[in-house]
């Protein structure tokens, strides 16, 4: 089964028609900045950050993990308090 991001959603069809349609949201779909800003959300799920460090990998993009406040190697000692 193919990975999904969120519960599955439901949107209504209208008062008149009484149907209501279901709105999947898998991994595969999603934009990379969209993996890319959940993956830097300090509230986010460690389980949901690694399904989207997954599916960055997998469609071959590399990662550099670089400290906030922190420039090509050297520490900006300006920022720290």
């Amino acid at each position: 089964m193919p990975t999904k991001v969120q519960p599955d959603s439901y949107t209504w069809g209208g008062r008149a028609t009484r149907t209501r349609t279901v709105v999947k949201t898998f991994i595969k779909n999603t934009p990379k900045q969209e993996l890319l800003d959940y993956i830097n959300n300090p509230s986010a799920k460690p389980k949901i950050k690694q399904k989207c460090l997954n599916e960055l990998t997998r469609r071959g993009i590399k990662i550099k993990w670089i400290r906030e406040g922190e420039s090509e190697g050297k520490l900006d000692l300006r920022r720290m308090k």
